[in-house]
């Protein structure tokens, strides 16, 4: 193969500063806690519908709930992230991050207190608004905070693998919360785990309120708007020839990635327990179990995202590299759920990692690649549209496919049913992901356009 380093400046690149070595650790910090907040439903779903509705698991009322819990966050999370988008563009990137921030955390905490079906759904939703607004910030933010090709990619995709770290220490919280949560204050006169993980979601978020308003705003951004060169962002320009390609393209593989996660890899925790070396355990053993399998899962989407910061500054192409990742995900995934799912526990383990593995990694692909492909101006607009109508609203659509379709699965129990749906939802996700991958556009030659 040819050169396949994205083009840099020939001279060596100076150290980071103390500062840009600041502003790294927080959008790692920022980025994990995202995913905290996301990735907290599938562990505490089932025992909150258990204690707030007295709902069976496995029944149709059971299915539609979990449906709604999945879906209408990311619906209403991916409208006001698209509107969250566009303030980014026209009122700054630190600004917006620092409310997207405060929404999520106190949102956190009144889920883990709701009394009702209704409020924990609030709270969700909620929540959902501040991850969506706070990931497109964060990425326009950081884009322009590094001007040099090879280092913002760098910057880029190693900050966001630690978005899996999120994964794993929700993982370890829950688990915590299970083990421990009875030595715990009460809430509510009783020590659900699921509430406990809820209200953890809080305390992260505090050493980014305090940090992040002392950070410095988009240089790039910021010299336009001071010499009144910011043009006027507009979700019509979207659509104009020179960028509609992009915005639709990557707008339906966006929601294919998502698809993958909500649509298959999110089941998990509910699928687990229908397991033989699991199904006769007493509840607090199959949650632990539950974490563990979780906790694979979140190695192997780690693993992706640094694979995917490793590769992103060593290959060109940004098909290549994303189909790195696509093509086993088309054979790999489906059979996670056609067999291990069902049948064996360690072999489910070892599945999940390479799942959420060759899955996780390509949000790390977004990341990256979309910064490069609109001016400053409709940056954070179009990566809004991108990640909010295609991911967040589109894509997370999938889980209520899944839930439903399980409803009409063949297997032996409800756990059979999901594990049957979510691989066929998987399959459909990522054949269709990878034939669009033949109208990705390659960014331009040096690194984006201005």
């Amino acid at each position: 193969m040819a050169n396949n380093s994205p083009r840099s400046d020939a001279r060596p690149q100076a150290p980071l500063t103390t500062t840009q070595w600041l502003i790294c650790v927080v959008a790692a910090i920022g980025f994990a806690f995202d995913i905290y907040e996301l990735l907290v439903l599938p562990l505490i779903v089932r025992p909150a519908l258990i204690e707030l509705a007295k709902i069976r698991p496995g029944t149709p009322d059971f299915n539609y709930w979990v449906g709604m819990l999945f879906y209408l966050p990311a619906l209403f999370g991916g409208v006001f992230g698209m509107i969250g988008g566009y303030l980014t563009d026209r009122l700054g990137r630190r600004r917006v991050l620092v409310w997207s921030i405060l929404l999520y955390a106190f949102s956190a905490a009144g889920a883990g207190l709701s009394t009702s079906l209704g409020m924990l759904l609030f709270f969700r939703i909620t929540t959902f608004v501040g991850v969506c607004v706070e990931f497109v910030a964060a990425v326009a933010w950081l884009a322009e905070l590094f001007p040099d090709p090879k280092r913002r990619e760098a910057v880029l995709g190693y900050t966001q693998a630690f978005s899996s770290v999120g994964g794993l220490l929700v993982t370890g919280a829950y688990y915590l919360a299970v083990t421990y949560g009875k030595s715990l204050p009460e809430i509510h006169g009783g020590h659900e785990a699921w509430r406990y993980t809820l209200l953890s979601g809080l305390l992260p978020a505090i050493p980014l309120m305090i940090i992040r308003p002392f950070l410095p705003e988009s240089p790039e951004w910021a010299e336009k708007k001071a010499k009144g060169t910011l043009k006027r962002p507009s979700f019509a320009e979207l659509f104009r020839p020179e960028f509609s390609q992009t915005t639709w393209v990557t707008a339906l593989m966006f929601a294919c990635s998502y698809g993958a996660a909500f649509g298959a890899i999110q089941h998990l925790p509910r699928i687990v327990p229908g397991l033989p070396e699991v199904a006769g355990l007493p509840a607090p053993r199959q949650q632990q179990i539950v974490s563990a399998v979780q906790f694979m899962q979140e190695i192997g989407g780690l693993a992706g995202r640094f694979l995917l910061a490793f590769l992103a500054v060593r290959i060109a192409s940004r098909r290549s590299l994303l189909r790195i990742f696509q093509v086993p995900g088309l054979f790999i995934v489906p059979l996670v759920f056609l067999y291990p799912a069902v049948h064996n526990l360690e072999m489910l383990k070892w599945g999940v990692f390479a799942a959420g593995l060759l899955t996780v990694a390509q949000f790390s692909f977004w990341g990256n690649y979309l910064p490069r492909m609109y001016p400053v101006h409709l940056r954070g607009t179009g990566e809004s549209f991108a990640a909010n109508v295609g991911g967040r609203m589109l894509g997370t659509s999938a889980a209520l496919v899944t839930t439903q379709l399980s409803n009409v699965m063949p297997g032996t129990g409800s756990a059979a049913q999901t594990a049957y749906a979510a691989a066929a939802v998987a399959l459909v996700v990522y054949g269709v992901g990878f034939t669009a991958s033949f109208w990705l556009p390659e960014p331009r030659e040096e690194s984006r356009p201005s």
